[in-house]
C-alpha cells in the first residue's frame, strides 16, 4: 500500500479502478454460479407447468452461464491491463534491460571490429604477396 501512496494521482486512481473491476467480476461470477445452483433445485410445488419451468430454468442458466463467461473474459482483460500497466510503469526494470542490451551490443561491436581488423591485416598480407608474385613474374 505504501507503493500506491508514492504513485501519482492518476496511477492511484487506475489501481483503484483495477481493484474495483476485480471485485465486481469475481462477485458476478460467484452470484451467477450461485443462481445456477439455485435453478438446479427441483421444486415440487409450482404455479407453472413442469415444461414451462424447465424451459425457464434452461434460459436462466444459459443467461447466467453467459454472464460467467463475460466476467471471466473481463478478468482476462484486467490481467492484460495490469501487465501492460506494470510493463509501462516499471522504469527501473526497463532501464536495466536497456543497459544490459547496450552493453551486450557494445561488446558485440568490439568483437566485430577486432575481427574486421584481423581480416583487413590478412587481406593486406595476401594482397602484398599477390602483388609481389605478379610483379616478379615473367607475365608482367
Amino acid at each position: 500500500m505504501s507503493q500506491a501512496r508514492s504513485l501519482p494521482q492518476s496511477k492511484e486512481t487506475l489501481l483503484k479502478s483495477y481493484t474495483k473491476r476485480l471485485k465486481d467480476d469475481v462477485k458476478s461470477i460467484l452470484d451467477n454460479f450461485t443462481e445456477i445452483l439455485k435453478c438446479s433445485k427441483v421444486e415440487d410445488e409450482s404455479q407453472v407447468s413442469c415444461v414451462t419451468q424447465v424451459v425457464q430454468d434452461q434460459y436462466e442458466c444459459n443467461v447466467r452461464a453467459a454472464n460467467i463467461v463475460r466476467a471471466g473474459e473481463s478478468l482476462m482483460k484486467l490481467v492484460s491491463d495490469i501487465k501492460e500497466f506494470l510493463i509501462l510503469n516499471d522504469f527501473p526494470s526497463v532501464n536495466e534491460s536497456i543497459s544490459e542490451r547496450t552493453t551486450r551490443l557494445s561488446n558485440m561491436q568490439q568483437h566485430t571490429d577486432k575481427q574486421l581488423m584481423n581480416l583487413k591485416e590478412d587481406i593486406a598480407i595476401t594482397l602484398y604477396g599477390l602483388e609481389e608474385a605478379f610483379y616478379s613474374s615473367p607475365y608482367h
